[in-house]
């Protein structure tokens, strides 16, 4: 059984497969995940049971870590790309769980993109033209809420 859109169906299908991440999970939210390369293994928690000393990770997090790590390298080559001179950047990236109006889950995001040597202005051009060029960002875009905050050298 096949869910969901087709890949020679879905809206963008990159026309050359760089590289394809494969993360086999078994237990859901309170279960464990593991890369087929090996690199990764980690105890999943689901979030009601998260607390300062709670073994495991969530998706969420996972997430957080994945979009934030994305959007700091495509930030390195869009400021290439504009001239711009970032200095060192941070990406903090926090993902959010909650129901709509209807029941469904959903995700929503905030991206805070901090390079305190930049110039603000520098800054939002490069961010704005990173989250162009981010994987997470296009993937998202149109159906989940996003908000990037920015904050350079003013």
């Amino acid at each position: 059984m096949s869910v969901g859109t087709p890949a020679s169906e879905a809206k963008v299908v990159p026309a050359n497969t760089v590289y394809t991440a494969t993360v086999e999970v078994s237990g859901g939210r309170g279960g464990s995940a593991r890369s087929l390369t090996g690199s990764l293994r980690v105890d999943l928690t689901r979030p009601a049971q998260r607390g300062p000393d709670a073994p495991g990770t969530d998706p969420e997090e996972l997430f957080a870590a994945g979009y934030a790590a994305c959007f700091d390298s495509a930030l390195a080559v869009a400021a290439r790309q504009a001239g711009v001179r970032p200095g060192p950047t941070t990406v903090t990236a926090s993902v959010s769980l909650g129901q709509t109006d209807d029941g469904r889950y959903a995700i929503a995001v905030v991206l805070d993109v901090s390079a305190p040597q930049c110039p603000q202005a520098d800054l939002e051009r490069a961010v704005e033209l990173a989250d162009r060029m981010c994987p997470y960002s296009n993937a998202l875009r149109g159906n989940t809420a996003v908000a990037i905050r920015v904050d350079g050298h003013r």
